[in-house]
């Protein structure tokens, strides 16, 4: 890449990391503000959003060292953790023994498991060794079988079908907005459920995978919602609040769906922030220099992530919200130092189209082509 080229890659690079720092200080802040003069506890948005941050940083580091073993390493760590952790999850903000809702946060780590997996195949050049890693995804899709997680299993599945079909797409924009209308319908229809937006259909079809428990805590998140939606009622106090949770035995005191719970505990304002911080883990993706067959992969773990948490609890656990910075920071670290390959697609831009220059060889006297230059790794 031409240094020109490299300088504008490199400020894109440096106007995403600024605004995701302001998203995710915007979060924490408002977060605060919500809980002001009240008695809450938004200790757990700040941790989710501290396990973020150092996860992101972390994947933008090793990512740029040694990006095929740390995905490979996350893809193992995640899978173990998921499936060994049956009786409880590490880092629950739950405040009972056994963490309700751990299955569900084990399900979403072995999406995650899949992504990186997924990821460190995309970027291998051995051929043996991208079809171990893609057996390593499936094999963490199965796993969610063996937690009878069916929802686990068809996202886990969706991953690894995306990642191979975006080892044949060049334009990751548009790959890219399709996640993005595809994660909307999954908040958009968990919403239509709470407001009871359905044909009566529809809903009894859906009430009978959700639970009618979860649809009843739906329900009083977008209750609590509509008393309050501009502050919400303080983040952590939905479970003081909501009749469903006093009425059920063991609860964990969350409405089971990131966004409803957001609207609940710190309004409309919350929820648009997590989704600027969903959409600002796509724009990274988007700029990444890394090949558009890992941007699409990493994207479509994150979005997978995103359709199970706006059904579940997955979200209120660290290992989950850390292993998603993890897996944005190595799909968008930067090339290592001294690297003068192409930033994406070994000659194609963030937009997948060919860049000025880029993509040939050099010609040597009397015009015959010049030496080639080596691939750097993905």
């Amino acid at each position: 890449m031409a240094p020109a080229g490299q300088d504008r890659a490199r400020a894109r690079g440096n106007a995403s990391d600024v605004a995701g720092a302001v998203i995710l200080a915007a979060c924490a802040i408002w977060s605060l503000i919500s809980a002001a003069g009240r008695e809450t506890g938004p200790e757990g948005v700040l941790l989710a959003l501290l396990a973020v941050a150092a996860g992101f940083a972390c994947g933008r580091i090793c990512g740029t060292l040694l990006p095929v073993t740390t995905a490979t390493a996350a893809a193992v760590g995640a899978l173990l953790m998921g499936f060994l952790s049956r009786h409880g999850m590490p880092g629950a903000t739950a405040t009972v023994d056994t963490a309700p809702g751990h299955a569900g946060a084990a399900a979403a780590l072995l999406v995650l498991a899949t992504g990186a997996a997924c990821c460190a195949a995309a970027a291998a050049r051995q051929s043996p060794l991208r079809c171990t890693l893609r057996l390593l995804a499936l094999g963490a899709a199965c796993a969610a079988l063996s937690l009878r997680s069916v929802a686990g299993f068809a996202a886990a599945v969706g991953v690894l079908l995306c990642s191979l079909a975006a080892a044949r797409m060049r334009q990751r924009l548009l790959g890219l907005a399709g996640l993005a209308l595809a994660a909307g319908l999954a908040v958009g229809t968990s919403w239509a459920v709470a407001a009871d937006a359905l044909p009566q259909g529809l809903m009894v079809s859906l009430e009978g995978p959700l639970t009618p428990n979860r649809v009843l805590l739906w329900q009083d998140a977008l209750d609590l919602a509509g008393e309050h939606p501009v502050l919400g009622v303080g983040p952590g106090r939905f479970a003081e609040l909501s009749p469903t949770v006093e009425q059920t035995v063991h609860s964990d005191g969350k409405p089971h769906s990131a966004p409803l719970q957001q609207a609940a505990e710190q309004g409309v304002m919350g929820v648009v922030l997590l989704g600027s911080a969903f959409g600002w883990l796509l724009y990274v993706l988007w700029r990444s220099p890394r090949t558009t067959a890992v941007v699409l992969t990493a994207g479509a773990a994150l979005t997978a992530l995103a359709m199970l948490a706006s059904v579940g609890n997955a979200l209120s656990f660290t290992p989950v919200t850390a292993g998603a910075g993890l897996l944005a920071g190595l799909a968008s670290a930067r090339r290592p130092i001294g690297d003068g390959t192409a930033g994406s697609d070994d000659a194609h831009g963030t937009d997948g189209t060919r860049q000025p220059g880029e993509g040939r060889r050099a010609s040597g006297p009397n015009g015959a082509p010049g030496p080639r230059r080596p691939r750097a790794l993905s």
